[in-house]
């Protein structure tokens, strides 16, 4: 078996067949393209907005970044062009129950107008009822009702006085009220003369003034029967003298909303009230105290009266085009339901049914809310209102203390609302699988799934459109047009940010960055087109700015802080590749991995393991190069090494399997004794056959030891041995294919653990021959000659009784 040569320019670099652009920048570009990469997404949509059923709601899942939004814009603004417009709604005042406002709906433009027609019907009464009041005719009829009352009470009180009289009593009239006192020769006896009379004549008058004051305390009781009496006569009067007023104000509006019977039944109901509330329009008189700043008066009772006629229009869709779209940025409980708002007055909170303020999902109702799922699920009760009205089908106003119980106090209840509308919540995965799976009522309210991809097939016929879709995101923000070879550059960039040469990184967000700071670059040389040079100065001078901990790392290594060795040769010594993600940037950089073997029970002992700073991925590929050890070597004998591994200056968790593959070099380095080269480092996973695996984060860790290498002089000796599958994931900065072009860097890439050591040492692995033995020099051979030493020192070291205890032993850890 030869080990493999490796790999040459034209294997790694990215190949990008821009010949068939017909098109030297994207200012000749067609830029009205559709979405690209999204078909399944789209096919979502299309879906869950045809169906009208309840339920039928869309959770658009995907990274951030990668356009959603912008999408969902495009197809709803489509969708709501050609769509119908949804109903108006307004609240009024409840006549018979006032803390019930009903909720009257209206063709779209139609509240607004309706609250036009009543705010002009109330000026009319407010001009129209006064100057009844204050005609001569109608003041001389009130006067003579007000008279009329007068006179009989008068007339009561008079015939009293009579019968007093001819009793020798005196009614007298005082600011404390009516009373009774003898009287005598013109004058009321005081009260030296009144106990000089006798004492029959004075029980005579005490008798006389009891009756009396019977009498004055029936006139009393009648008189209050006799106001109502004269105010009823005078309610009368009103009601004729405005009946025709308010009768041809309110035909005109019944003719216009004569097809809206529950239009008509309000008008009806305001008309009733009018004429029976009458009074509450009379201008204050001259003689009334003006009232006192801050305080109600006459005027402030009237307004206050007249807004049980006001409309509160929540709904207006009169300056609408299409079905509406709504963004709610800020999903709090009342933002997404609504509120009753209250005034504070004279230390009091006052509220009425104009206070009616509307949420998202009343602007939204016949249309579409668009809703962060993180933003809805992070604010208090939020998530079950939406739910709650999902559920009903209608939106139910109420404070939020009163929804969850906690308040008992009196407040509005506003009618309900029928609603109707498709509710898309944008989250992240996690976030649909964990409501998914812990919330019950999701997956009957959410049917829909919109996925959206993060990457599109770098294939020939995606390559003009992927371009298109760059001029686009030019075009629509503002940015120059860029030059053929810059371009090239960008779709160059964005398969390093998918992390495979194979496939169009789809996160409109990073090449949006990409793109505005290319367009800094040109503005600072004023030049008309975006070039490569300025795509370039920006990849890095956008690295620069965020890569101060990978130089502090770098700088250990060359200072031989961090102990990495890139030249020469060692035995059970070997260069691992690790990659550190910081969120908005990775790197990698090369680890150096030991192991030491020697006689003993079989087990290879992961120091970070047992120190706890190892991950369970990393353990279970520890615990697979066990496995691997003793299914290729000496199957039928036990496994009695005793080995140790170690990321060495390793302070942290080491987490994920691409180092299995450099453990496991080493470790077959320490039983074969030979020296691994230190300038070739290695990644990749090992599985239990032996076979090499594809791990994440390629370029970066290739670049990391290129950089270390490259700092100490490259030779042409240094190299990486990478995962045969990561090939197609390969998309590497330009300074690495020129070193590998000029044979200073070598990349190579293996299928096998053996392709891999022998790369590492130039011995041949060696395969079994018929007899089913390895070459005595190869590694394979060394390797079990040295397991076969310690399988025959293990039995000379163990009795039968010994072993039997062995076995019992292991048994019971077994268990």
């Amino acid at each position: 078996m030869s080990s493999p040569a490796p790999l040459t320019r034209d294997q790694i670099d990215t190949q990008l067949d821009f010949q068939h652009i017909p098109y030297e920048s994207t200012a000749e570009m067609p830029v009205e393209i559709h979405f690209i990469g999204q078909q399944r997404a789209y096919d979502a949509f299309d879906f869950g907005l045809s169906v009208s059923k309840p339920g039928y709601n869309i959770f658009v899942m995907g990274p951030p970044g990668i356009g959603k939004k912008a999408f969902l814009e495009k197809i709803l603004q489509e969708r709501a062009a050609t769509g119908p417009l949804p109903s108006d709604w307004c609240y009024v005042f409840n006549f018979e129950e006032e803390n019930k406002p009903k909720a009257i709906a209206f063709a779209a433009g139609k509240a607004s107008e309706f609250a036009e027609d009543m705010a002009r019907l109330v000026d009319d009464l407010k001009i129209g009822i006064p100057s009844i009041f204050e005609s001569d005719e109608y003041r001389t009829r009130a006067q003579e009702i007000e008279q009329e009352f007068l006179d009989r009470r008068e007339e009561a009180l008079n015939q009293l006085r009579e019968k007093a009289q001819k009793e020798g009593i005196a009614l007298l009239q005082t600011p404390a009220g009516i009373a009774f006192a003898p009287f005598k020769g013109g004058e009321v006896l005081d009260p030296e003369k009144y106990n000089a009379l006798p004492e029959e004549e004075k029980r005579r008058i005490e008798a006389a003034i009891r009756k009396l004051q019977e009498e004055l305390t029936a006139i009393l009781r009648q008189i209050p029967k006799w106001r109502k009496e004269a105010q009823n006569k005078l309610r009368e009067l009103n009601r004729s003298y405005i009946q025709g007023l308010v009768s041809s104000l309110f035909e005109e509006l019944k003719a216009k909303y004569k097809k809206m019977e529950a239009v008509l039944l309000h008008l009806e109901e305001i008309q009733k009230d009018v004429l029976k509330n009458a009074e509450n329009f009379r201008l204050p008189r001259e003689s009334e105290i003006p009232p006192i700043p801050g305080m109600s008066g006459p005027s402030q009772s009237m307004e206050f009266f007249l807004k049980r006629y006001k409309v509160n229009v929540i709904v207006d869709h009169s300056k609408s085009k299409g079905i509406p779209i709504v963004f709610e940025d800020n999903p709090t409980f009342v933002n997404i339901i609504g509120r009753i708002e209250h005034i504070a007055q004279m230390g009091a909170l006052l509220t009425d049914f104009t206070l009616i303020r509307p949420g998202a999902l009343h602007r939204s109702n016949g249309g579409y809310l668009i809703v962060d799922a993180l933003r809805v699920l992070s604010h208090p009760y939020s998530w079950e209102g939406l739910k709650r009205a999902l559920r009903s089908q209608q939106i139910k106003i109420e404070p939020l203390g009163e929804a969850l119980g906690l308040l008992s106090t009196v407040s509005l209840e506003p009618q309900p609302i029928p609603l109707n509308l498709k509710v898309i919540l944008i989250g992240d995965r996690l976030i649909y699988y964990l409501l998914y799976q812990f919330d019950p009522e999701f997956k009957d309210l959410f049917k829909i799934t919109a996925d959206f991809s993060e990457e599109f097939d770098a294939s020939p016929q995606n390559l003009l459109p992927y371009c298109q879709l760059i001029a686009s995101l030019c075009h629509s923000h503002g940015i120059a047009p860029l030059e053929k070879s810059a371009l090239r550059l960008i779709v160059k960039q964005s398969l390093r940010f998918s992390q495979d040469a194979k496939k169009f990184s789809l996160n409109i967000r990073k090449i949006l960055d990409l793109l505005e700071e290319s367009e800094y670059w040109r503005k600072k040389e004023n030049a008309q087109l975006i070039s490569a040079g300025h795509v370039r100065s920006a990849i890095v001078s956008s690295y620069r700015r965020i890569n101060r901990i990978e130089e502090q790392l770098k700088e250990s290594i060359q200072r031989q802080i961090l102990l990495v060795e890139t030249k020469g040769s060692k035995v059970g010594q070997i260069n691992g590749l690790a990659v550190i993600d910081m969120g908005n940037f990775m790197f990698g950089y090369p680890t150096k991995i030991t192991a030491r073997v020697r006689f003993g029970n079989g087990h290879v002992i992961d120091i970070e393991r047992e120190v706890k700073l190892s991950g369970p991925i990393h353990s279970k590929g520890v615990l697979i190069l066990s496995g691997f050890l003793a299914g290729r070597y000496l199957p039928e004998e036990p496994l009695s090494l005793s080995a140790t591994l170690a990321f060495e200056q390793s302070y942290s968790l080491v987490e994920g399997d691409s180092a299995s593959a450099a453990e496991l070099c080493a470790l077959l380095s320490a039983l074969s004794e030979y020296p691994i080269y230190q300038s070739i480092a290695i990644t990749g996973s090992i599985n239990q056959l032996g076979e090499i695996q594809a791990i994440g984060g390629v370029n970066e860790k290739i670049e990391g030891f290129f950089d270390t290498c490259a700092a100490r002089g490259l030779d042409g000796n240094n190299g990486v041995i990478i995962p045969w599958s990561n090939l197609q994931h390969l998309v590497l900065k330009e300074e690495v294919l020129e070193a590998v072009e000029k044979g200073l860097f070598k990349i190579y890439a293996v299928k096998t653990i053996d392709e891999a050591m022998e790369i590492l040492t130039g011995i041949p692995a060696g395969e079994r021959d018929a007899q089913g033995k390895y070459p005595p020099e190869s590694i394979n051979g060394k390797v079990e000659a040295k397991l076969s030493q310690f399988a025959k020192r293990a039995q000379k070291f163990t009795s039968p009784d010994q072993k039997a205890e062995s076995i019992a032993a292991e048994e019971k850890n077994d268990k």
